[in-house]
């Protein structure tokens, strides 16, 4: 754990104390501005998912789940019978990519067209496939800017946005960044819980193939300078949600101490 790391023991036990300040200070922002976004990075099996989606849901903010696009662009390439190892068949489909997404925590759903893929995106298949979809530099581009269309167009006060390169790419200028991590063992096996029909081992090592894989396009495994690190290896998860709290308690508070000049 490095020395920028605030999750651990003592850090888990303040940034309970300051979940609710976090929600408050949250409260603050002025009706009619920009949504705050809260980007949050991290590896498969960190809990980002989960974790981000219990945050928004603290504040009253939007969840925005941006591995599901690429996710869903897998499912629509290969419906449409394409290699997701051929980049130019990727982006022919791209444009045929009529995606929409529920930034609602409690009420979650993804869609292609007029088709309901909220499961269908987590299939083996599909999951096999997201890393020669998202290695296309045009299909980043092109789904960073829907991203960050669908963050401008959120009626919420802010946006907990969570990925692979947020704090990096898609909103370098959030005032709160987090990589959210846990050692590869951890993660491992918490995803296996969440697959209890896959053997444990199985699903290790596809973790470390995809994190393999994922990390040839982009580094989300090293924190970029202003980025703080959560580490959860020894969290649980309503001590992680807190140690996330505590991290946007302090950005938000610096902000808007920023914006009033204090």
């Amino acid at each position: 754990m490095t020395d920028r790391s605030i999750a651990d023991a003592s850090g888990a036990s303040r940034a309970s104390g300051a979940s609710e300040a976090a929600a408050a200070s949250a409260a603050e922002v002025p009706a009619g501005s920009a949504p705050v976004v809260i980007a949050i990075d991290g590896p498969a099996g960190s809990g980002k998912s989960s974790v981000s989606k219990q945050v928004a849901r603290r504040l009253g903010y939007g969840f925005l789940d941006t591995g599901a696009a690429y996710r869903a662009l897998a499912w629509h390439a290969l419906e449409h019978g394409v290699e997701t190892a051929d980049a130019a068949s990727v982006l022919d489909v791209l444009g045929e990519f009529d995606y929409a997404i529920s930034l609602d925590p409690d009420v979650f759903w993804v869609r292609v067209g007029t088709s309901d893929v909220t499961a269908a995106i987590r299939e083996p298949r599909v999951t096999d496939a997201v890393s020669g979809v998202a290695r296309v530099p045009a299909v980043r581009e092109s789904v960073n800017d829907l991203f960050r269309a669908l963050i401008a167009a959120s009626d919420r006060a802010g946006v907990v946005v969570e990925g692979r390169d947020i704090t990096t790419v898609v909103a370098p200028d959030a005032p709160v960044r987090i990589l959210l991590t846990a050692a590869p063992e951890v993660r491992a096996a918490r995803r296996s819980a969440e697959l209890t029909t896959q053997d444990a081992a199985a699903v290790a090592a596809a973790l470390h193939r995809r994190d393999a894989k994922d990390a040839a396009v982009v580094d989300f495994l090293t924190a970029a300078p202003g980025v703080t690190v959560v580490d959860s290896t020894d969290l649980d998860f309503e001590q992680t949600v807190d140690a996330v709290l505590g991290v946007i308690h302090a950005g938000v508070s610096e902000q808007t101490g920023a914006r009033d000049g204090r």
